[in-house]
């Protein structure tokens, strides 16, 4: 049985622990889009540590199971939800394909890698949510091939309503391990963060794109 509670504070805790997270509210990072962010979330390193890589791949296991039910497939996006979600088919006995983010541009031109396994009904598996843009990408890329897609499921994500709300337009599922809302209260109760801390990661979730500048 798939504990919510317990697993979002036990992931928060691993990520903070590992730094698979930093928090700097007062020496914001720069993200890709150009958002100055008090957070950054690199779940990669969790690859690196077998009892947290372990913990996140039984849980995600868990999860699917509870949220989804039976699948047929599982299928990661490209770069970072590749290697969690072979660890998650492996666990499943399941076979396993991944999205590009673009068509290679040589051989087969492919945008989906491994068997071609249309009608099955897939879980896709993802490291971090954000705004859902480029999830929601592999998603319509295995609709358009053909593939049920039964939801997505993450070890992360920040909560933004644009995310929720992009997932409700493409009709599609979402579930994640943790959240930012129990990672800053597992933070502010371990002295990771200040209270004045908090109100600062607080506001930038209120409006990140603007935050900042």
């Amino acid at each position: 049985m798939f504990n919510n509670n317990e697993a979002e504070q036990k992931v928060a805790e691993f990520l903070l622990q590992i730094k698979a997270i930093k928090l700097q509210p007062n020496n914001p990072f720069t993200w890709a889009s150009g958002w100055k962010s008090p957070i950054y979330c690199d779940n990669r390193i969790t690859l690196s540590h077998p009892t947290v890589r372990t913990y996140i791949r039984q849980q995600l296991t868990k999860l699917i199971q509870e949220k989804f039910g039976a699948v047929s497939c599982i299928a990661g996006v490209a770069t970072a939800g590749i290697p969690q979600g072979v660890l998650v088919a492996q666990e499943l006995g399941l076979p396993f394909i991944y999205v590009r983010s673009k068509p290679k541009d040589h051989g087969t031109g492919s945008l989906i890698e491994g068997e071609p396994m249309p009608g099955k009904r897939v879980v896709v598996i993802e490291d971090l949510i954000s705004t859902g843009k480029s999830s929601l990408q592999a998603v319509e890329a295995l609709r358009a091939a053909d593939y049920n897609v039964a939801g997505l499921a993450a070890i992360f994500s920040y909560g933004f309503d644009i995310a929720t709300e992009n997932f409700n337009a493409a009709n599609c599922p979402f579930v994640t391990l943790s959240n930012y809302n129990a990672l800053i209260s597992y933070a502010e109760q371990n002295q990771y963060i200040t209270s004045d801390n908090v109100d600062i990661l607080k506001q930038w979730r209120e409006n990140p794109s603007e935050w900042g500048k």
